[in-house]
């Protein structure tokens, strides 16, 4: 899968080509940015500014790495998700278990405000395990 990727000091932004998020897309997404978890720099802020449509299976998977995210120790914001994707993650109760934010530069402040609190909390507990 060929995306955008924009490497900043704290995280990379990812921005989907395409109008459509099907779950053959969402796998080899997660193939694409789990790997980033090895990194320094290990989070991410996804720009789903172009996608309109998105499958159930997508969207639990959306989630799902999300989660894979946060379990290691990094911030996974999703950022200007159009009303439709919007809508739909709504109706079937995933939006609520996603960090999504209305802009990129909020997703920024999101992830630098989550890199504080790591770094407050994280004296006992700092390095993930994968």
């Amino acid at each position: 899968m060929l995306v955008k990727t924009d490497t900043k000091e704290k995280f990379h932004v990812i921005t989907l080509p395409g109008t459509s998020l099907s779950a053959t897309m969402t796998e080899e997404l997660g193939a694409c940015l789990l790997p980033y978890l090895q990194n320094d720099v290990k989070n991410i802020v996804l720009n789903l500014k172009d996608i309109q449509n998105i499958d159930n299976a997508a969207a639990e998977k959306l989630v799902s790495i999300q989660q894979r995210f946060y379990e290691n120790g990094a911030s996974f914001v999703i950022c200007e998700m159009q009303k439709p994707v919007e809508e739909f993650l709504d109706q079937n109760e995933l939006l609520e278990m996603m960090n999504v934010t209305p802009s990129e530069s909020e997703a920024w402040d999101i992830v630098q405000m989550e890199e504080i609190e790591r770094e407050l909390l994280g004296g006992e507990d700092e390095s993930p395990q994968l």
